[in-house]
């Protein structure tokens, strides 16, 4: 009969690690989109709204959560964050269909570079709360890959120079200014793992 009376620990790590799994998948879609295959933009989309249900969902249960292993001010803003991440790549590709330009290699490019980081911000999400070293290790290898973009981000924005005054070629670098944000985003959370592993020593 006691046990009615003891307070909820629902395990909100799970929860965000969830969300960032869908967050994964979404950006897999997001990169083999950008490399070609046109169908995977539905999937993209259909990531982001399971995503955004898992962000819902971890936030009913922190409410609900009388402990966390994390401050829940740190692990609302990473399932945020992270949130922004995946919302960023359904845009840019949202925002290709409005303005019906096709991905390029160097899009393709800009995506594997942010899929690749996501991946290491899941390491990090994965070694929280217990392994501080691993957490952050992969957090700055996220930062570190992302890094790589902005190289890839000037090369293709050169690239539209010559034929500025071309439509398709605004629309082009719109998209390479939207690849620029989820990159933004990614480290973004990359800098919050940092945040919630120092609050913790």
């Amino acid at each position: 009969m006691k046990r009615w009376f003891l307070p909820r620990e629902p395990d909100v790590l799970r929860l965000l690690r969830a969300q960032v799994d869908i967050t994964v998948v979404g950006l897999d879609a997001f990169q083999a989109w950008a490399s070609g295959d046109a169908g995977q933009a539905e999937e993209v989309e259909a990531a982001e709204h399971r995503a955004d249900e898992a962000k819902r969902t971890l936030q009913r249960e922190l409410r609900a959560a009388f402990s966390t292993p994390l401050d829940p001010e740190d692990i609302y803003e990473l399932s945020e964050r992270m949130d922004e991440v995946i919302g960023a790549a359904k845009d840019l590709v949202r925002e290709a269909e409005v303005l019906e330009v096709s991905p390029d290699p160097a899009l393709a490019q800009m995506a594997g570079i942010v899929t690749e980081a996501v991946r290491h911000l899941a390491s990090a999400f994965a070694a929280l709360p217990g392994d501080a070293d691993t957490a952050t290790a992969s957090a700055d290898e996220a930062k570190r890959v992302t890094r790589r973009l902005e190289l890839a981000y000037r090369t293709a924005m050169s690239a539209t120079v010559d034929a500025s005054l071309q439509e398709p070629q605004f629309a082009r670098r719109e998209l390479y200014r939207r690849a620029s944000r989820i990159a933004d985003a990614v480290i973004r959370v990359a800098e919050r793992v940092w945040y919630a592993v120092v609050k913790q020593s």
